[in-house]
């Protein structure tokens, strides 16, 4: 299950890509470096937020491993 972090990098990077699109198609080559950076933005807040939800796995997992 992705946590708010992945889901909005997720929806970064979607934006970032359509962006790019129009910005090909238009010939607007800001609209395309926008894109490119939203899509970056959203791989960086993705990754974070996996790096957060591992943790938080691997701390439950050990918590229930002392219980034992």
């Amino acid at each position: 299950m992705w946590n708010k972090t992945e889901r909005q990098g997720k929806v970064d990077q979607l934006k970032g890509k359509a962006k790019q699109a129009v910005g090909s198609v238009t010939g607007n080559k800001k609209l395309e470096t926008e894109g490119k950076i939203d899509e970056t933005v959203g791989k960086v807040e993705s990754a974070v937020g996996r790096t957060t939800r591992k943790a938080g796995d691997a701390i439950a997992h050990a918590g229930k491993a002392v219980r034992r």
